[in-house]
């Protein structure tokens, strides 16, 4: 019986340069997003301008964290206490988490069997909010010219989570250049590694106005290499509460080499999203997601789905792999339990439910894919996954 032995939490080392970069912020002890000698620009500030430039961006922020980029950008769109907000029904806690710590109300929308939110429901829920968080789970991608076409008939501002999706884009625009604002993270098992941290861009000057003097600017904003001229903080700089969370010097030394490699970076997880999903064609009772021709997605972690399943099969299945040291995450378990949860998990939030996304949820199976492994390795994890799924599907 063939055994995995590799670790789904270990990630790639910090390329030589990161760690150089890094050495030199704490050799000088300028780790302050404003601290810096006479005539430097801060690791922070240089960040900001070179995310821009990949995305195509007018502006970009660096913060502290994903989560803190979310609810910043809902913030700077204007959100208050007791607004509601549309978001996916198959997402993280922080997404909801980040409307519910602004006192605003998240309304849930369905999910498809591609994994991505069901534009049917989306439509029948537009009248409710006027604000989308899109949340661009796992990095599935849903029909974005449709999304966005209602979305603006609708009046109903968007902002993407594109936590999974850096380096990904629908029909050719990257992922996080559709909507308003657009939040990204750098949370060791994201693209791009710090640790923590989260990056926000956006076209819009009084938005990221906003976003800016939120983060932490104080009246330091003109500092700001990647931001909205002056005058768009003539009027915002004295409304805009100050939330510090902008991202320090040390943290921003070792993202900016990573950034370089991204491309790069994002063809690897590719290569062994593709080795697991050939492995697992045609395996009895389990079901691959369909990835539509104009998604280029990046492909850090695996899904799929044992629908219809009983519970008790669906555990047998996590046990079995995990006795052969394949860990497997279930997003349809009864109870919440690490970094999987459901919409009926947080309640914070209310809900309601939805029988044809509670079938597509209690189905779903989630494997991260991190760069460590070879493709031999992922080859091996789909033997063991096709060999235990095929044992409890035929004993069944």
């Amino acid at each position: 019986m063939e055994i995995f032995t590799g670790s789904f939490t270990q990630q790639d080392p910090i390329p030589d340069e990161g760690i150089a970069a890094a050495l030199q912020v704490l050799r000088h002890g300028r780790l302050h997003r404003y601290n810096t000698a006479p005539g430097e620009v801060a690791e922070t500030a240089l960040l900001e301008e070179e995310f821009a430039a990949l995305t195509g961006a007018k502006y970009c922020l660096a913060v502290a964290s994903g989560g803190y980029a979310l609810a910043t950008a809902l913030r700077a769109c204007g959100v208050q206490p007791g607004d509601r907000v549309l978001t996916n029904a198959f997402t993280l806690a922080p997404v909801p988490g980040a409307i519910a710590g602004l006192g605003a109300v998240p309304v849930f929308v369905g999910v498809t069997q591609g994994l991505v939110i069901d534009l049917d429901d989306l439509a029948a829920k537009l009248p409710q909010a006027r604000v989308l968080m899109l949340s661009h789970m796992r990095g599935h991608i849903c029909d974005m010219d449709a999304l966005m076409a209602l979305c603006d008939a609708a009046g109903v501002t968007v902002i993407e989570d594109c936590a999974h999706t850096m380096g990904a884009r629908w029909n050719g625009t990257l992922s996080g250049r559709h909507g308003r604002m657009a939040c990204y993270s750098t949370q060791t098992y994201k693209h791009v590694n710090s640790g923590e941290g989260g990056l926000l861009i956006s076209d819009d000057a009084a938005a990221m106005a906003r976003a800016i003097m939120l983060s932490g600017s104080y009246m330091l904003f003109d500092r700001h290499r990647a931001a909205p001229p002056p005058e768009a903080f003539a009027t915002i700089r004295y409304e805009t509460p100050n939330i510090s969370g902008r991202m320090d010097n040390l943290r921003a030394a070792i993202l900016r080499p990573q950034l370089r490699d991204l491309e790069a970076q994002c063809a690897r997880w590719n290569d062994r999203y593709r080795v697991v999903e050939d492995g697992l064609a045609d395996t009895p009772g389990l079901t691959r997601i369909d990835r539509p021709a104009a998604e280029h997605f990046v492909a850090s972690s695996y899904q799929f789905l044992l629908l219809d399943w009983p519970d008790d099969a669906i555990r047998a299945v996590l046990s079995r792999c995990a006795a052969r040291g394949v860990e497997l995450k279930w997003f349809g378990a009864p109870e919440p339990h690490g970094f999987t949860s459901r919409y009926d998990s947080w309640r914070y939030a209310p809900c309601t439910p939805m029988p044809d996304s509670d079938r597509i949820l209690r189905g779903i199976v989630d494997m991260r894919l991190p760069l460590t492994f070879s493709l031999e390795d992922c080859a091996l994890i789909a033997r063991i996954i096709r060999a235990e799924v095929s044992a409890v599907f035929q004993s069944a």
